[in-house]
């Protein structure tokens, strides 16, 4: 495309209107209550939140390590004395062997 004086180097453009962006007004999002006041003094909430949570990791914790429903910590007692209980037996029955009984 040349210009009317023939130039080739020369390319004809359009003036547009800048709308300054600074005019434009963006509303700010409401801020966050915040979580200790001017004094230091933790809000009800944040330490509401904080005990849930903590409450809410040791049971998934406690689920992860198998000592959800079915395996209980009585349950897991009961099993370890009873493995005990079957160790010593066979421990009994090989002395008795060994001494010829």
């Amino acid at each position: 495309m040349t210009t009317p004086d023939g130039d080739p180097n020369v390319l004809d453009g359009e003036i547009v209107d800048e709308t300054p962006t600074a005019a434009i007004a963006v509303p700010s999002p409401p801020l966050p209550e915040p979580d200790y006041s001017e004094g230091g003094v933790p809000s009800f909430d944040f330490v509401r939140d904080k005990i849930e949570n903590r409450y809410t990791t040791s049971v998934g914790a406690t689920e992860v390590a198998g000592l959800g429903t079915e395996h209980t910590a009585e349950a897991l007692d009961k099993q370890i004395a009873d493995r005990d209980q079957a160790a010593k037996d066979r421990l009994a029955e090989i002395r008795r062997s060994m001494r010829g009984e």
